[in-house]
C-alpha cells in the first residue's frame, strides 16, 4: 500500500543535477543576486567616477554619450529592485514562503517575453541584424568578420542562439514553478492524502481531522509519504 500526495502526482520535484526545486531554486536566487550586485557595484562605481567609463562621439561613432546620469540613476535603481526581488525568491525558497518566490517567478515570465519578441523581431525583420551591425563603431571587434558572413547564414545562427537561451530560460522558469507550488502543497493545511492498493483508493482526511473526530478512540499512526 502506497501514499502519494495530489501535488506530486503533475510535476516533478527534481531540476538540473538531480537537486531538489528548492535547491535549485535557491541557487538560481542566488547566482541572480551575485549577478546584479556586481552590475550594481559597476554602476556605483562609474557614477562615482564618471571619466573611467566615458566615451566620446567619435568612439561610439555617433552624436550620442554612452550613458548620462539620468540613465544611470534609472540603471541602479532597477538593479536595486532586482537584488531585493532575487533575495526574497532565495529567503523564499529557503523558509518555504510561496509568495515570497512570484516577483522573481514574474520577473522571469517578462525576460521569457522579451527574449521571445527579440526572436520573432529577427525573424520578421532579418536585414535588421545587417543594419544594426552597420551602426556599430568602426573599431568594434569582429565588426568585419560578421559583415562577411551571409545574412541568411547570420539570421539562423542567432535565432539558433536565442532559441537555446529561451530553452533554458524555459526550464528554469518551470523549476521555480514547481518550487511554488511544492511549497503551496506543503503549507497547504487542506491536502487530503490519497492511499493506494491494487484494486483501491481510499481517501484519507487530515491526520488533524482524524484525531479530533476519535478522541475517544486510539488515534491513527501518522501518514508517512512512500
Amino acid at each position: 500500500m502506497k501514499m502519494v500526495a495530489p501535488w506530486t502526482r503533475f510535476y516533478s520535484n527534481s531540476c538540473c543535477l538531480c537537486c531538489h526545486v528548492r535547491t535549485g531554486t535557491i541557487l538560481l536566487g542566488v547566482w541572480y543576486l551575485i549577478l546584479n550586485a556586481v552590475v550594481l557595484l559597476i554602476l556605483l562605481s562609474s557614477l562615482a567616477d564618471p571619466d573611467q567609463y566615458h566615451f566620446s562621439s567619435s568612439e561610439l561613432g555617433g552624436d550620442f554619450e554612452f550613458m548620462d546620469d539620468a540613465n544611470m540613476c534609472i540603471a541602479i535603481a532597477i538593479s536595486v529592485l532586482m537584488i531585493l526581488i532575487c533575495a526574497m525568491a532565495t529567503y523564499g525558497a529557503y523558509k518555504q514562503h510561496a509568495a515570497w518566490i512570484i516577483p522573481f517567478f514574474c520577473y522571469q515570465i517578462f525576460d521569457f517575453a522579451l527574449n521571445t519578441l527579440v526572436a520573432v523581431t529577427i525573424l520578421v525583420y532579418p536585414n535588421s541584424i545587417q543594419e544594426y551591425i552597420r551602426q556599430l563603431p568602426p573599431d568594434f571587434p569582429y565588426k568585419d568578420d560578421i559583415m562577411s558572413v551571409n545574412p541568411t547564414c547570420l539570421v539562423l545562427i542567432i535565432l539558433l542562439f536565442i532559441s537555446i537561451i529561451l530553452a533554458f530560460k524555459g526550464y528554469l522558469i518551470s523549476c521555480v514553478w514547481n518550487c511554488y507550488r511544492y511549497i503551496s502543497g506543503r503549507n497547504s493545511s487542506d491536502v487530503l492524502v490519497y492511499v493506494t492498493s491494487n484494486d483501491t483508493t481510499v481517501l484519507l482526511p487530515p491526520y488533524d481531522d482524524a484525531t479530533v473526530n476519535s478522541a475517544t478512540k486510539e488515534p491513527p499512526p501518522p501518514y508517512v509519504s512512500a
